[in-house]
């Protein structure tokens, strides 16, 4: 990996699990159930990046997430404790929720968010008990316009 200078990387109060290569960027307030979706989302095949704190950097254009150093290997399961977890060392994030914003159409409008000049897809949090199997598959093969 080559240096990075300081103004193409910056740390966010945020998750990242990844799916075959493909990163979800778990953004929100705290208490939002951040590090939550990450553990379901982790019992469904995803991998874990970061927790709490995730840096993002620009590499070869491409916006990349990983952990920072003192929080890799580790996720806080609210009442439970801080785990020990499998991850990797980073991944190309391919889209974003935000769990600080509900959304309220069924079929809602593409939106997304942008760090470094790189523009990420961006759902808005469901309550719905579908919504971790719906990322999934977001992540595996898109969504249709």
């Amino acid at each position: 990996m080559k240096p990075l200078s300081r103004d193409r990387s910056s740390v966010l109060h945020a998750t990242c699990v990844a799916l075959d290569g493909a990163g979800l960027l778990i953004l929100g307030p705290s208490g939002s159930g951040k590090s939550g979706l990450a553990l379901q989302l982790m019992a469904l095949g995803c991998h874990l990046i970061s927790d709490d704190q995730t840096r993002l950097f620009l590499r070869d254009d491409i916006l990349w997430a990983a952990a920072v150093p003192t929080l890799a290997g580790r996720i806080e399961a609210r009442f439970i404790g801080i785990l020990a977890a499998p991850h990797l060392p980073g991944a190309r994030v391919a889209l974003a929720v935000d769990l600080g914003r509900t959304e309220t159409e069924r079929l809602p409008v593409d939106r997304s968010i942008e760090h470094f000049g790189v523009s990420i897809p961006c759902l808005h949090r469901t309550d719905g008990a579908h919504f971790p199997a719906g990322l999934l598959l977001y992540l595996r093969a898109g969504r249709i316009a």
